[in-house]
């Protein structure tokens, strides 16, 4: 009994630890931010970080290309997923092979052969060069995420599915992803968040056109002009362009973890 009281105490001290060295950043942020200029509490840093860095358009061009990317993603993926799964697909195990290695594959050495190719489209500084290269490279997670949750769908639901008349694709719909929730938010979840918080690609692809630079682009040249000297002006501005990736995960929370621990069990 003491052993597993010892042990007990120890788990939720380094939990403790963990979280107060997690949070530790994000709170000296947003202490920081609220800093005033005669030593009290003040949103003013706040105001001035939205009206000098323009953050309201970049937190739309995010929004755009995060939410695009997720949209067309899940549905590649599910399809893709789907097939795989469940179909004989000619050369399958090859495509697997395939989907892994742009899993693996570092995506910093694609960036260069990206800017000839979209800049041969005339699609630099386009919304499209960002949203085509990340779905691209979304979509090798997406496919095996999704192949993995199809693969343990019981077959006896498919083949009730199938003796009741359905064709694939009706099956896919109506009878497989009512019970995908789990793992399709949380594939949309991690995809939103890698999405959002993608720079190098917004750093290379749209230098020149602030309608559609996102908002770590933003950040990124705001902090380094010189107007935002102010440290507070700069905290101001890394709290508004970190507060939709936290209220998106805190809403999403639950499912995410279920989605994960869901994984997992199968």
């Amino acid at each position: 009994m003491r052993i597993a009281r010892t042990e007990s105490v120890a788990t939720h001290a380094l939990l403790v630890l963990a979280s107060v060295v997690a949070v530790f950043p994000l709170v000296s942020i947003v202490v920081s931010s609220l800093d005033g200029s005669s030593g009290g509490l003040s949103l003013s840093s706040y105001s001035s970080a939205w009206t000098q860095g323009r953050f309201g358009s970049a937190l739309l061009s995010s929004a755009l290309v995060s939410v695009t990317v997720v949209v067309a993603t899940v549905i590649l993926a599910s399809l893709a997923g789907y097939a795989l799964a469940t179909m004989r697909v000619p050369g399958g195990r090859l495509i697997l092979g395939l989907l892994l290695l742009g899993l693996v594959l570092p995506y910093e050495v694609t960036v260069l052969p990206l800017y000839e190719m979209l800049a041969g489209w005339h699609l630099i500084d386009t919304y499209w060069a960002l949203i085509l290269p990340q779905i691209a490279l979304s979509v090798p997670l997406g496919v095996l995420w999704m192949r993995s949750f199809f693969a343990s769908v019981p077959q006896e639901l498919l083949e009730a599915a199938c003796i009741d008349g359905t064709s694939r694709f009706q099956t896919l719909r109506l009878v497989v992803l009512p019970i995908a929730g789990p793992a399709l938010t949380t594939l949309g979840t991690v995809l939103f968040l890698f999405t959002w918080n993608e720079f190098l690609l917004a750093l290379i692809l749209v230098p020149d056109n602030a309608a559609v630079q996102t908002v770590p682009l933003a950040l990124s040249f705001f902090s380094g002009a010189a107007r935002s000297s102010d440290p507070a002006v700069t905290a101001a501005a890394a709290v508004l362009v970190a507060l939709p990736v936290l209220l998106a995960y805190t809403v999403l929370q639950r499912r995410l973890i279920s989605g994960l621990t869901e994984g997992a069990v199968k």
